[in-house]
């Protein structure tokens, strides 16, 4: 019966794939006891009937592979026995470590077919990081490549280790794992409210929060994250991000897989810009969701030189600044719609497939959500931090987060607060203005570093920007501007010149950008600016009485008093 539901509403979902209004009218998540995404889903649906023999997954470059749902039912069949017969079983927490290789999505499956929870982990962690994580997330199991095995050294002896690629001493061959029989027979029914993956935060602002999530909470609720690429069947869809991140769930696993698309995985190597274009161009893509990094790379190309297949264009991960939509648009006749969501739920906030963009906005609420801005004191305001009501639950939401002891902490309350500030305007659209913690006062006017940050973008020398607080005596805080430069504009007076006079004529004086310094952005792992560490820097600075190397200030230029 949960498969039927399943269906059901991601079936209305794409009957009303442009019609938003009635798409979130009459949406409702499907109700579910038992539900087991890789069985009752992707075994039972894409990997049998008409679409058996279409692509699932299309690896190009690096570990080139292509496989069908049919196969990769079988081959991750194959796993979860060779898995099974190593002692893995229900409930246990199975380190997955691997880059964008075939192996990845097999034990995705595979563990989903156990009843193991996956524990997502980027390749670039170090080995302190992994302990970390294997002691936080009680992990019983390590699949990892061979060429990483040596992060490992030191390990508890009583985890299990597969290593896939090379042989490892000490380490199982997951190529062993995958001559087991292709006849899977589960041990029994899987609840849709047992647990199937366990994140950790990518710590912004803080030490990373373990996030678990159901095989409801994520397989299902991704119908959201399903509606707002606005995938179709037999699509092929290109996620930009890397395997360990939510991000990479959301599309490169669940959404497109949802809507029976081909997951399309480029792997060439140190990110360019033209390369990639090249591959969407030669392998059909038609959907694409990157983050703003990519497409701020990619309107430094000619893209108009490049005719693509592609329909829909999404952006998220970090808000997309209007100048870079704008430029798309211009170069290709599409919009990017830009879509907000969390490792803790699934797509909340989108632009939909269907609906004008309204430049700087996240959007509308998506189907299935409902949204609230709130102030300190818990009531609704014009403006204040984004939060999810919670009677009823949204599916999409995490069960919560587990604590180092297992034992799991559950939201509770009127609403669970996401920790990011939005404005909502007269047609309902919300607007991002910035982390709880990133917005700031300066002169006692509050001061959003993203709005400051798509006005930088807007000049041409600026490929990246982020605003943070330098504390000044004065004024308690001057809005200073870390700036990564685009190619050929060097990190000249000349230069920090022209993009103090640009912002003074687009910005009222008492937001104004008062400090520029050009350097290489801190970011976390998956790409997010981390801004505590230049406030952090700021602070420091501000407490020794000295001034950055490279800084410039406003006052430094005559020119800018005229």
């Amino acid at each position: 019966m949960g498969a039927e539901a399943f269906k059901a509403a991601r079936d209305f979902l794409l009957a009303n794939r442009t019609d938003y209004p009635a798409a979130y009218a009459g949406f409702a998540w499907p109700k579910l006891e038992n539900f087991n995404f890789a069985l009752d889903w992707f075994d039972a649906e894409l990997a049998r009937g008409e679409s058996a023999n279409r692509k699932a997954l299309t690896i190009v470059g690096e570990d080139a592979a292509s496989l069908t749902f049919a196969e990769l039912s079988a081959s991750s069949n194959r796993v979860a026995n060779g898995l099974r017969a190593l002692g893995v079983k229900r409930g246990d927490r199975v380190l997955l470590m691997l880059g964008n290789v075939v192996a990845l999505w097999e034990t995705m499956l595979a563990a989903m077919k156990l009843g193991a929870v996956v524990s997502p982990a980027t390749t670039l962690l170090t080995p302190g990081d992994l302990a970390e994580r294997i002691a936080r997330g009680r992990v019983r199991h390590v699949i990892a490549a061979s060429a990483d095995t040596g992060k490992f050294v030191g390990l508890d002896p009583a985890v299990t280790r597969i290593a896939a690629g090379e042989a490892v001493a000490g380490w199982h061959s997951y190529d062993a794992l995958a001559k087991a029989s292709a006849a899977f027979v589960p041990d029994g029914p899987t609840r849709a409210t047992d647990p199937m993956l366990l994140y950790f935060t990518s710590g912004t602002t803080a030490k990373p929060k373990l996030v678990l999530h159901s095989h409801e909470s994520y397989p299902v609720g991704h119908l959201s994250t399903f509606y707002f690429i606005g995938l179709e069947p037999g699509d092929v869809h290109l996620n930009i991000s890397s395997p360990g991140w939510a991000k990479h769930a959301y599309s490169c696993f669940f959404a497109p897989w949802i809507a029976g698309a081909t997951v399309f995985i480029a792997n060439l190597g140190r990110f360019q810009a033209k390369p990639l274009l090249d591959a969407i161009v030669a392998n059909g893509a038609t959907t694409i969701c990157a983050p703003p990094t990519v497409w701020r790379m990619f309107i430094q190309e000619d893209l108009k030189s490049w005719k693509t297949s592609l329909r829909e264009l999404c952006s998220a991960g970090e808000p997309l600044n209007p100048e870079v939509i704008e430029q798309v648009r211009a170069a290709w006749g599409m919009t990017v719609r830009d879509g907000y969501g969390q490792t803790e739920t699934t797509v909340q906030i989108c632009n939909p497939p269907g609906l004008a963009v309204k430049f700087g906005s996240m959007g509308l609420p998506a189907p299935g959500y409902r949204m609230h801005l709130l102030d300190p004191d818990g009531s609704e305001a014009s403006e204040g931090e984004v939060s999810i009501a919670l009677d009823p639950r949204p599916t999409g939401l995490m069960m919560g987060y587990q604590n180092d002891d297992g034992s799991t902490t559950v939201l509770s309350g009127p609403a669970y607060r996401t920790g990011d500030i939005a404005s909502r305007d007269a047609d309902g659209y919300l607007t991002y203005v910035g982390r709880a913690d990133d917005v700031f006062k300066a002169s006692d006017y509050r001061i959003s570093p993203f709005e400051l940050e798509s006005v930088l973008i807007e000049h041409p020398a600026v490929a990246e920007a982020a605003v943070v607080p330098a504390p000044d005596a004065t004024r308690l805080a001057v809005p200073k501007a870390y700036v990564t430069l685009a190619a050929d504009y060097p990190p000249t007076r000349e230069t920090a010149l022209a993009i103090f006079q640009h912002l003074k004529v687009a910005v009222a004086p008492f937001r104004r950008v008062r400090r520029i310094e050009f350097a290489e952005l801190p970011k976390t792992i998956p790409g997010k600016i981390r801004r505590v560490e230049l406030r952090q820097t700021e602070q420091r600075l501000f407490n020794e009485h000295a001034r950055a190397p490279g800084e410039f200030r406003e006052e430094d230029f005559p020119e800018l008093k005229s």
